[in-house]
């Protein structure tokens, strides 16, 4: 490196001091509450009690994990994780696309303004108030949908105690909470397209399908890719707080997932050691599932890394 281009680097770095300021906190952040927690991963791996620490308690090897699969419940507990995380991302993935494509093809700014403050509200609800909601409209004695389905003759339906119902309510609460928050990122992606694009598209005499098929979307795909990568590593972990809001004994066994059985065994039981063997497996098998889907994305040059 010539001395011409350490005096510039040096220039840039000087210039930039700001912004690496800036990275302070968010990188103490992500030290303290990401990195310097994965020490607790050991915990798998010995025979941990409280009162000797994580140094001072046995070690054990894979002993925790072979218990694990020792038990009949964890395969359908692995099961459900699985099923579940795969049915929120097919069903609920394509939402804010669509949601994202409709809004930026509105032109009347007051309805557009109030229209996503609508979709984006429900997303600042605590699950216990959306799983109240949720409850309260689907109770067989109370529910509107129930008294409905009276009113029109019918006979009232238990749709939080049948499996299929369940999961189709659980689905779609996920959908209303979070879409309308979902949709930030593509309406920012929508945004930087170009618009000569569609100016183009309009004097080559392109409908409004046209353009969407032809230039927005294609547009979107590389954000959509690391969108998919991101939430596809993710596909193991079923939030705890929505299955536990909605869950109750008669579909415990379609709902009953890694989050809840960390919760049941390691924080009630405190059985410490086996929830952290069943969490770093969750995990290796989501790191496993991102670098697959990375490995297929780089096929069409949109991968993450």
């Amino acid at each position: 490196m010539t001395n011409s281009e350490k005096l510039q680097r040096k220039t840039r770095i000087k210039e930039n001091i700001p912004l690496y300021t800036m990275l302070i906190l968010p990188l103490l952040f992500f030290l303290i509450f990401c990195y310097v927690p994965m020490f607790g991963m050991v915990i798998a791996f010995k025979d941990y009690r409280f009162i000797d620490g994580i140094m001072g308690s046995d070690w054990v090897g894979l002993l925790n994990f072979k218990m694990i699969f020792q038990q009949p419940q964890t395969l359908a507990i692995i099961r459900n994780t699985f099923v579940i995380s795969l049915l929120t991302l097919v069903v609920s993935f394509p939402f804010p696309i669509i949601l994202a494509v409709l809004l930026n093809e509105v032109r009347t700014k007051w309805f557009k303004k109030t229209t996503q403050t609508i979709l984006y509200l429900p997303h600042f609800f605590s699950w216990i108030i959306v799983g109240g909601i949720v409850i309260n409209i689907f109770s067989i004695n109370h529910g509107p949908i129930n008294f409905i389905i009276e009113a029109l003759g019918g006979t009232p339906f238990q749709f939080m105690f049948n499996p299929t119902s369940w999961m189709s309510i659980y689905l779609g609460a996920g959908i209303w909470k979070d879409t309308g928050f979902n949709t930030i990122i593509y309406l920012a992606a929508l945004s930087s397209i170009d618009p000569t694009y569609y100016e183009a598209a309009v004097v080559d005499g392109a409908n409004k399908w046209k353009q969407i098929t032809k230039i927005t979307i294609p547009c979107l795909i590389p954000v959509i890719v690391l969108q998919f990568i991101l939430a596809t590593g993710k596909i193991m972990e079923v939030g705890f707080d929505r299955i536990y809001v909605l869950q109750n004994a008669m579909v415990r066994n379609i709902s009953e997932v890694v989050s809840t059985f960390v919760y049941d065994v390691g924080i009630r039981a405190g059985d410490f050691s086996i929830t952290t063997a069943m969490g770093l497996f969750d995990s290796v098998i989501g790191l496993i599932l991102v670098l697959t889907v990375n490995q297929i994305a780089k096929k069409s040059d949109n991968a993450l890394f």
